[in-house]
């Protein structure tokens, strides 16, 4: 999968409803792996060769957008400098790169030591650390909606004229499962979401669980429309002037055991980041809404 998880949180109290996964909710606790110092030392240097950091201040700028969107929608101009301090410290780098790296690491150490070993192996040398480099630019240049829009043509005129990359890309995602993954990811966030407005009185207190389920339910489809709206044209940026043998090489990887491990390991941490990350917005969003202090 890309490095970075296309995680979409969108959850509005006046017409539009989040969305939240089919069937029992994941729960936040997660029972600790045990990791042995080789693997420690592995895990470090995947991290390290994944330029995890760079990834994660990425996605942090992407939250503190976000974070005025909430506003917009949900409290508009009523949140200010305050507000966006607290979205900021909730996607704080310190704090997201905890959770992060010891959710990644306990599914890491769950695989096999070869698959380990061979996940490093690929992101130290070309083309794993092409990729890197190539995925972490392409999601930063996306902050610019001028580029997101130029991205949506790049891969429009893809499938035209250079269908061999894109039918690579197309693999690529069908491999990592790389849509329906997202989704589920977005939908458990958004459940953590509405979980953490509830607790905060920032919703109808006689509305159930199962009652929230239903409602948002049907906005499943429309999540899954972003993210292949979104997904494709990012890759097509991302890896549009890379060999194609080395793009065969990636897909390769993917198929692989390293890569399926890896990738099942990328999703789930994103998973726990993002419910925790969902939670405290769903919080601080229901106080502010609410006129507390937060």
């Amino acid at each position: 999968m890309t490095l970075i998880s296309r995680i979409a949180i969108v959850a509005f109290l006046a017409g539009a409803t989040p969305w939240v996964a089919p069937g029992p909710f994941q729960a936040m606790a997660e029972t600790p792996a045990t990791i042995s110092p080789d693997q420690q030392a592995q895990i470090d240097r995947f991290l390290a060769a994944v330029q995890m950091g760079d990834v994660l201040a990425v996605m942090r700028d992407e939250g503190v957008d976000y974070g005025q969107s909430l506003e917009d929608e949900m409290f508009p101009g009523r949140g200010g400098a305050r507000w966006q301090a607290i979205v900021e410290d909730i996607y704080g780098l310190d704090k997201v790169s905890s959770i992060m790296t010891s959710a990644i690491g306990a599914e890491l150490a769950k695989g096999s030591a070869e698959d380990l070993a061979n996940i490093v192996a690929f992101f130290e040398a070309s083309p794993g650390k092409d990729f890197v480099r190539l995925e972490i630019e392409a999601r930063r240049s996306l902050l610019d909606k001028d580029v997101e829009e130029a991205a949506t043509v790049l891969w429009q005129d893809m499938q035209d004229k250079d269908k061999a990359r894109a039918k690579l890309i197309e693999r690529f995602v069908a491999v990592n499962d790389l849509i329906e993954s997202n989704v589920m990811g977005a939908l458990n966030s958004n459940m953590a979401f509405y979980r953490g407005l509830a607790a905060e009185g920032g919703l109808d207190p006689a509305m159930t669980e199962g009652e929230m389920l239903q409602e948002v339910w049907s906005q499943e489809d429309a999540i899954r429309d972003d993210m292949v709206t979104w997904l494709h044209p990012y890759l097509a940026l991302a890896y549009q002037s890379v060999p194609l043998e080395d793009l065969e090489t990636y897909v390769a990887f993917s198929e692989s055991s390293a890569g399926q491990r890896m990738n099942a390991a990328l999703f789930s941490a994103y998973d726990t980041l993002f419910r925790s990350i969902s939670l405290d917005l769903g919080r601080a969003a229901a106080l502010q809404i609410l006129g507390n202090d937060i």
